[in-house]
């Protein structure tokens, strides 16, 4: 994901000075890194707005200036084009893993049967109706055959941030995240975590569209590769 981004931005022609770019929450280390370099190589400054997927589509529909959108999803991008808020198809920049994951060492190799021990009182997920690493989850532990076993003890955050911030403070036992969350050079927190089998859920396909804010410009075309 890094060094796609990267080599987008090396490309970039600085044809406007503020780029506004709605980002899903598992993309807020990443679009902060991106924002400090890009202004360097570019002197453009992005101006990103970070919140769930599904939240971030309802602001463009209701005219929110966002000037590119990056999902968690293909579904959302792909909604915005069928209604007319993007003059392109939508295209893939990233393919996310979801991990299980805590702030306490109680042990992943048999992760299913650990949920549904009384040590683990609380399980964090992302609202899987606006985010889709939570969606993801919801339809992992379905697979598993523990969803309604666990269902007591489920927390939902509003966006995937939400959720990391829950798993890092101790305030639940347990939550199912991105593996970004691993990279993230602002957590200080040890976590333990265990990478779930991708095979257990949908492919996590990240889409990007250019949204129809105003005049056409070079520069959300040259930022995602889209023409």
């Amino acid at each position: 994901m890094f060094l796609f981004a990267v080599a987008m931005l090396g490309s970039f022609a600085s044809a406007a000075q503020v780029l506004r770019v709605a980002a899903a929450a598992n993309l807020q280390a990443v679009i902060t890194v991106l924002q400090k370099d890009f202004k360097q190589r570019s002197g453009v400054d992005i101006e990103p707005i970070v919140g769930s997927s599904g939240k971030l589509v309802a602001q463009i529909k209701n005219r929110a200036p966002f000037d590119v959108y990056l999902s968690a999803d293909m579904a959302f991008p792909e909604s915005l084009f069928k209604d007319g808020f993007s003059a392109k198809a939508p295209v893939v920049y990233a393919l996310g893993n979801l991990i299980i994951c805590s702030s306490k060492d109680i042990g992943f190799e048999r992760w299913e049967r650990v949920l549904l021990t009384p040590n683990v009182k609380k399980v964090a997920l992302a609202n899987p109706a606006v985010a889709p690493y939570g969606a993801a989850a919801e339809e992992l532990l379905k697979t598993k055959g523990i969803r309604e076993d666990i269902k007591s003890k489920v927390v939902y955050g509003e966006s995937i941030s939400q959720v990391n911030t829950y798993i890092t403070t101790g305030v639940v036992d347990v939550g199912f995240t991105t593996q970004a969350l691993i990279c993230d050079p602002a957590n200080k927190t040890k976590l333990y975590w265990k990478a779930i089998d991708p095979n257990t859920y949908t492919p996590i396909r990240q889409g990007m569209v250019i949204l129809k804010k105003g005049p056409p410009t070079q520069t959300p075309k040259s930022f995602t590769g889209i023409y």
